[in-house]
């Protein structure tokens, strides 16, 4: 027969599914009570946020844990903690704002990929710079955020879908880089038809209901511009670092600074900007052309008071017969060299701060 005692000690290693305590740590057992004759057990439990997912979760657990160890039935209410106790144990920091979002005992470094507009090969930067980071030998996984313009599955040749281990989804492995794309969940390449609230749903999903591991970079491919995907992004990783990517024609980098002066207001560090598509060299002649104009990344830069990580032309990767990755610009390519440089950049700030 369970004591009132056995109930509060069975109970308190469950945990708060928002703070991350137990309710040993914030006193979340508030009542027991147990009838002998029948077996019956009702506890009122205290816990951060009420009428929730994670609260039906919570209640199923208490159950199972108290049927399991003799209780016949259970009678369990909830009711919320104090603003004392909930203020003291929100997570704040950057390493418990990563744990709370990725499940995960190690703290990424999460850098967001942003520009201004479409077509300024953000995409192509987001996944040769995960290229270049685990060739200098980082764990790196992409988040493809762009849910209406997903592109990085293709752009790295990915033909296969993620798999599922219990209730967790497991990215896609692709030259040793995670992916996870809203491309994986769609069929035929079908237009997404959705309003902002239900984008705010899937981008935690790819946080919280993907088995990471331990990764030492996490890139986030946003779509272009400031909208909901933006700043649901700012305000789940407070501590993001940004990359903005830009092409060197005047509207461009105009456009691009949005994008860096919001990451400005919402205190995420920029790392730099990268100017794509700089240039055309001439194979035959070595002249370079500025097809897009000049001086976009360098103004961009100066407005945003950072640095330019690099200067990027226009060029294909090799062509490869045997891997299908139209994007991926392989490492002894003059491009793969100068997202080497940029990865080098990139890590050198990072993790000196």
């Amino acid at each position: 027969m369970l004591t009132k005692e056995d109930v509060i000690d069975l109970l308190k290693p469950v945990k708060d599914p928002f703070l991350h305590k137990t309710l040993e740590e914030t006193d979340g057992v508030i009542s027991v009570k147990v009838k002998e004759d029948k077996k019956h057990v009702s506890v009122k439990v205290g816990i951060s946020k009420l009428n929730t997912g994670e609260q039906m979760q919570m209640q199923q657990e208490i159950v199972q844990i108290l049927k399991k160890n003799g209780a016949t039935t259970v009678g369990l209410r909830f009711e919320q903690l104090s603003d004392e106790v909930i203020k003291k144990y929100q997570p704040t920091a950057e390493g418990d704002q990563a744990n709370t979002i990725l499940g995960g005992s190690t703290q990424p470094h999460f850098i967001a990929v942003a520009s201004g507009k479409g077509g300024v090969g953000k995409s192509t930067v987001t996944v040769n710079l995960a290229m270049a980071l685990m060739r200098l030998g980082k764990r790196v996984g992409i988040i493809d955020a762009d849910i209406y313009g997903f592109s990085i599955p293709d752009m790295m040749g990915i033909e296969h879908r993620p798999a599922l281990r219990g209730e967790k989804i497991i990215p896609v492995e692709r030259f040793g880089v995670k992916v996870i794309s809203m491309g994986f969940f769609v069929e035929d390449n079908s237009p997404i038809i959705w309003r902002g609230p239900m984008l705010g749903k899937m981008i935690n999903s790819f946080f919280s209901e993907v088995e990471w591991g331990n990764l030492d970079y996490l890139l986030l491919d946003l779509p272009p511009g400031t909208g909901d995907i933006a700043m649901d992004v700012h305000d789940l990783l407070p501590s993001c670092k940004e990359v903005i990517v830009t092409t060197p024609h005047p509207s461009a980098a105009f456009v691009a600074a949005r994008a860096g002066q919001m990451a400005l207001k919402t205190k995420h560090e920029i790392l730099g900007v990268v100017e794509n598509m700089a240039y055309y060299e001439s194979r035959q002649t070595g002249e370079k052309e500025y097809v897009f104009g000049k001086g976009g990344g360098p103004k961009l830069a100066e407005v945003l008071d950072t640095k330019v990580l690099g200067q990027l032309p226009l060029m294909q990767p090799y062509e490869d017969e045997d891997e299908f990755a139209p994007s991926v610009y392989q490492q002894d390519h003059p491009i793969g060299q100068e997202y080497h440089k940029i990865a080098a950049k990139v890590v050198a700030k990072v993790e000196e701060d």
